[in-house]
């Protein structure tokens, strides 16, 4: 059986969202100088851009690349998917375009009954209203002996790390301030004692953490 894994984008100061949307800039800035390394890289550039040979390598895309290997499925929550958006779009099909970067089978938790989302590259959709512990058991069995990646967003990743179901936790920790926003470590005091933490400092100036069991 494979492992529970996450990796994420943090701040300096824990938070893992961002807060400075507009309608003009749904996005924001402070999710672009969140991801920028990341999305700078190889790695992404290739996977998710569809720019074969261009972006940074290094320890970044070192850990870019490790994101996508040896996944078997996927859990997300339905803000990640989209669907706090469109709620009443029969057909929102996520963010992704129609080859989503994942290539596996996707767990959506959401309350909303939605019929399964066959896209192209292997990836499909299943939207569930079940537990967190009975949608990791439905993932395991779609993994077989690859892992299973808790992709997000934060609230889903914080109810799996609260629960003690996640084997391996990395958090690339980028050096800037956010202030605001969910953050990673609420409520989380002492997570670090059933983990092996270690760390590495990339020349980007982001530091990589990872909790292992």
């Amino acid at each position: 059986m494979g492992r529970v894994r996450v990796d994420l984008n943090i701040s300096l100061d824990g938070y893992a969202t961002t807060t400075d949307q507009t309608p003009e800039d749904p996005i924001g800035q402070d999710w672009h100088r969140l991801t920028a390394a990341y999305v700078g890289t190889r790695t992404f550039r290739e996977r998710v851009l569809g720019q074969p040979g261009k972006g940074t390598t290094g320890l970044d895309n070192d850990y870019a690349a490790a994101y996508f290997e040896d996944i078997g499925a996927e859990i997300m929550g339905a803000g990640m998917f989209g669907l706090h958006l469109h709620p009443d779009d029969p057909d929102w099909q996520g963010w992704w375009g129609p080859n989503p970067p994942f290539g596996v089978p996707v767990f959506v938790l959401t309350h909303e009954q939605r019929p399964t989302l066959e896209m192209e590259g292997g990836t499909t959709f299943h939207f569930v209203q079940t537990s967190i512990e009975e949608t990791l058991a439905d993932a395991r069995e779609a993994a077989g002996e690859l892992d299973v990646r808790i992709g997000g967003g934060i609230r889903t990743v914080r109810s799996y790390l609260a629960a003690g179901l996640v084997d391996r936790l990395h958090v690339a920790v980028v050096p800037i301030l956010l202030g605001r926003g969910q953050n990673l470590w609420a409520d989380l005091r002492e997570f670090e004692r059933d983990y092996k933490v270690t760390s590495e400092v990339a020349p980007s100036g982001i530091t990589h953490v990872t909790f292992a069991r």
